[in-house]
């Protein structure tokens, strides 16, 4: 309030008021309780309740205030109203996803087959078989990837799995020679993301619940590697006999841990 009166006393120097009209004959008030005939309402208003011409002032003092345009926005931080609201006949539709491969849009490397990557590849490609064969296959070579390539299997829609964001991918599986360094890998994490250690057929591994943009490991040739992960979404890595294997998408910890069980 001490801001309030402080503006209102600054600006009334500033504002044009215009001259008081003859309110008299013109504006009429009910008969008090108890009295005879209604009453006109002239001079200096001395038969009025105090509570109406409070209100009477106040109303005429925002209605000249609302024609200044810095005093509407000293009222509007005052009463803390800083949000409008408009109503809408039709939500518009969201842009379609731009035409092309999945896999381009993420930057996977060069596109090519699972044949041709097997070809190029020294070591052995997993496939999950609850996945079935890749939609899109994409083989990174080094100096770019790590030591010996990284190839990326790309899965579009999948029963049961919903789509990572605006990406148009269920699931990513990203292969490369490596391994984990346990202590350094787990205080790289954010602190909302939630490490656990798991073992599947054998495999030792980590399910990461939560927000997972970066991934730190150490290639064939004990390189270290800083990797983005693509999807940002839960992710299960898997050391397959000296393979890293990184699985990603809105996947449940059950259902991460059946794609890696199923890897051939």
């Amino acid at each position: 309030m001490p801001d309030l009166e402080q503006a209102l006393t600054a600006l009334g120097p500033a504002l044009d008021w215009p001259p008081t009209p003859d309110l008299t004959g013109v504006v009429h008030l009910p008969a008090m309780r108890g009295g005879g005939a209604e009453r006109r309402w002239g001079g200096a208003f001395e038969n009025a309740p105090r509570w109406a011409i409070a209100a009477a002032a106040v109303v005429f003092a925002l209605a000249a205030l609302a024609l200044y345009p810095p005093s509407r926005e000293a009222i509007a931080n005052w009463v803390n109203v800083h949000t409008s609201f408009r109503q809408v006949q039709h939500l518009a539709t969201p842009s379609p996803q731009p035409p092309g491969p999945l896999g381009e849009r993420l930057g996977l490397g060069g596109r090519t087959t699972l044949v041709d990557a097997r070809k190029q590849i020294t070591w052995k490609i997993a496939i999950p078989s609850t996945l079935g064969q890749p939609d899109e296959v994409y083989l990174e070579p080094p100096a770019d990837a790590p030591a010996q390539g990284e190839v990326t299997l790309v899965y579009a829609t999948r029963p049961g799995i919903p789509i990572a964001g605006q990406t148009g991918v269920s699931v990513l599986v990203t292969e490369a020679r490596g391994a984990v360094d346990q202590n350094f890998f787990v205080k790289m994490l954010g602190p909302n993301t939630t490490p656990e250690a798991v073992t599947v057929a054998g495999h030792q591994g980590y399910w990461i619940a939560g927000p997972f943009n970066e991934f730190f490991f150490n290639d064939a040739n004990g390189n270290f590697r800083s990797e983005t992960v693509r999807l940002a979404a839960n992710t299960l890595i898997i050391d397959y006999s000296g393979t890293v294997i990184r699985i990603e998408g809105n996947l449940t910890k059950a259902q991460a841990l059946e794609i890696a069980a199923s890897l051939t």
